[in-house]
C-alpha cells in the first residue's frame, strides 16, 4: 500500500462537487493520503481579531473549500467506499460565528437581522485544548465536517446541504480519529472530497458553525462490499451510526432509524420488530445538525451494547 500527500492549493481545492471535475490524485484501494485542507472559507491567513476579513483562497466562495477530488482506481458504483480516518490534527487557529443571516435557528431566535457573534481560537493540538480569546476553553475533538464523494448527476452541485446518497457536509462529532465512514460510490473512482475542519462542535452545530479551522487528515481509503446497510454509516469509537438527511426533521429521523433497525437485525439475526425494540433500550437518536438546508439525524448503538 502506497502513502500519499495532498496539500491545499489552487490546483487541488474545489468548492462545489462535480463528476467531471479533474482528480488531483488518483490513488489505489487502501491506500493512505494525508489531506490537508483549509477552513471551511478558505482562508490563506489567520484571523488577528475576531471576525477580521483575511485573503482566502476563492474571491467569491460558492461552498466549502474542499481537498479533492481523489480518484479510488477501480471503484464503481455498486460498491462502497470506506474512509478510515487514522488522525486528524487541527490546525493552530480557528474561528466561529452565529447569527446575523437568515437561517431556521436565527429566526426562531429573532436574530437573522443582529451583527453576527465572532468567537477567535487559539488551538493546542497537543494539549487538547482550544481557548477562545476571551479566556473560554473547549476541549478539542476534531472531525472533517466534510466527507463526500461526487454526486452521480450531471453538473456542479452545492456543498452545504449533505446528500444521502453522496454524503458530504455530514457534521457529525462522532467522525474523529479511528472512525470509519461508509459511502456508496456513485461514479467511476468514486471522486472522494474532504475539508471542514472542525476542532470541536456540539450535536446540532446548531449556529451554523463549529469551531472551523484548518486541519491535517490521514485517511485510508478502501472499497468494500456486502455492507450491512446500503446508505450511508459508520464506525467510530461511540458505536455503530446510520444517518438520515432531509428537509423534513421527521423524514430525517425515520431513515436514520430504519437504516439502524436494519443495521441490528443483521447483526443479531432478529426480525425488525425485535430490533426495533432493541433499539428503543439502547439506541440514541440524535439531530446531527440544524445548519445546512437540510435536517441531519444519526442512530447510534454505543459501543459494546447487547454485546456487538
Amino acid at each position: 500500500m502506497t502513502r500519499h500527500r495532498l496539500d491545499p492549493t489552487s490546483e487541488t481545492t474545489n468548492d462545489v462537487y462535480s463528476r467531471d471535475h479533474r482528480p488531483v490524485l488518483a490513488v489505489d484501494a487502501g491506500d493512505t493520503v494525508v489531506v490537508g485542507s483549509l477552513d471551511a472559507s478558505g482562508h490563506l491567513e489567520r484571523q488577528t481579531v475576531p471576525g477580521e476579513a483575511r485573503p482566502r483562497l476563492f474571491a467569491e466562495a460558492r461552498g466549502h473549500a474542499l481537498t479533492g477530488p481523489i480518484a479510488v482506481r477501480g471503484a464503481r458504483p455498486g460498491q462502497t467506499l470506506a474512509v478510515h480516518f487514522d488522525d486528524v490534527r487541527p490546525g493552530e487557529w480557528g474561528w466561529t460565528v452565529a447569527g446575523g443571516r437568515e437561517t431556521p435557528v436565527t429566526t426562531r431566535l429573532g436574530l437573522s437581522d443582529v451583527a453576527p457573534a465572532w468567537l477567535l481560537w487559539e488551538i493546542d493540538a497537543d494539549a487538547g485544548v482550544a481557548v477562545e480569546s476571551r479566556g473560554w476553553q473547549v476541549p478539542l475533538a476534531p472531525f472533517l465536517g466534510v466527507t463526500g464523494v461526487a454526486p452521480a448527476e450531471p453538473g456542479e452541485h452545492s456543498t452545504t446541504p449533505p446528500r444521502a446518497a453522496a454524503g458530504g457536509n455530514i457534521d457529525c462529532r462522532e467522525l474523529v480519529a479511528g472512525s470509519t465512514l461508509y459511502l456508496p460510490v456513485q461514479v467511476a473512482d468514486a471522486l472522494v472530497y474532504l475539508g471542514d475542519g472542525h476542532a470541536a462542535q456540539g450535536d446540532g452545530e446548531v449556529g451554523g458553525t463549529a469551531i472551523e479551522c484548518p486541519m491535517t487528515t490521514e485517511v485510508r481509503l478502501d472499497l468494500v462490499d456486502d455492507r450491512p446497510v446500503p446508505s450511508i454509516h459508520a464506525e467510530t469509537p461511540a458505536g455503530r451510526i446510520t444517518f438520515g438527511f432531509d428537509a423534513d426533521l421527521d423524514v430525517a429521523t425515520g431513515d436514520a432509524l430504519d437504516a439502524m433497525v436494519t443495521w441490528l437485525a443483521t447483526l443479531l439475526d432478529v426480525d425488525r420488530a425485535t430490533a426495533l425494540a432493541l433499539s428503543s433500550a439502547v439506541v440514541d437518536l440524535r439531530v446531527t445538525q440544524v445548519a445546512n438546508q437540510t435536517w441531519g439525524v444519526h442512530a447510534l448503538l454505543p459501543t459494546g451494547a447487547l454485546g456487538v
